[in-house]
């Protein structure tokens, strides 16, 4: 009854409830197949055992059939040499032969129905041992998607990026400053002397090119009121 038993409450579980309850559920799940993949070895242990037993019973009871029949040839034979007081001892040993085989035969055929029922056990624990593994590999992804995803949230609900993004603000704010800073000195800084120098010597360049610009202009002029 133990194995029937542990083998009804697999294939009553609920994956996805075992999952919930567990702290290490990738741990649970591949326990719960490896259940599942013993209690069916120890299943099919107990049928090959059922098996072998009802061949055993099968060969006793073809055995004691012939041996009833036998004891009826020899009632028959004691009948023909009017031997009555032989005949019925042979008559009672065929009925006790007899009602054997009969007790036997009724056991077989709790045996038989017993394997049936075992049989369909089998089939459907494997088919739930069939369903596990190959919602195995989905379901520790989806854990492994479900725990990261907790993660962040708790990162999130703790504060962590919202601090980290303050503190990256405030380091920006004293880059800002820095540059600040570096700029503050560039405003109100005198013009360097030798620059002031050329700028004077360029400009002074130009008014002469102006001026001789405006001589040969007006001296084209001149000429072409002569002619």
């Amino acid at each position: 009854m133990g194995i029937y038993s542990r083998m009804s409450d697999i294939i009553n579980s609920n994956i996805n409830a075992m999952l919930e309850k567990a702290e290490d559920p990738e741990k649970i799940v591949r326990l719960m197949i490896q259940e599942m993949e013993d209690t069916l070895v120890e299943v099919r242990s107990a049928a090959a055992r059922t098996i072998a037993d009802k061949k055993k019973n099968r060969r006793k009871l073809t055995g004691i059939q012939a041996e009833a029949r036998d004891w009826e040839k020899k009632a028959e034979l004691a009948v023909t040499k009017n031997r009555d007081d032989l005949a019925k001892a042979a008559l009672r040993e065929k009925d006790a032969a007899e009602r054997i085989a009969a007790s036997l035969d009724d056991e077989l055929k709790h045996v038989d129905e017993g394997l049936v029922k075992l049989n369909g056990d089998i089939t459907r624990l494997q088919a739930k041992l069939a369903d596990a593994k190959a919602r195995q590999k989905a379901l520790m992804m989806r854990h492994d998607t479900g725990s990261q995803r907790l993660r962040v949230r708790e990162q999130l609900h703790e504060g962590k990026v919202d601090d980290a993004l303050v503190r990256f603000e405030k380091f920006e704010r004293k880059v800002e400053n820095v540059e600040g800073r570096v700029e503050a000195y560039d405003l109100g800084e005198r013009p360097d002397l030798r620059k002031e120098i050329q700028n004077l010597e360029s400009d002074a360049k130009v008014e002469r090119d102006l001026h001789e610009l405006k001589k040969r202009m007006s001296g084209n002029q001149t000429g072409e009121d002569a002619s």
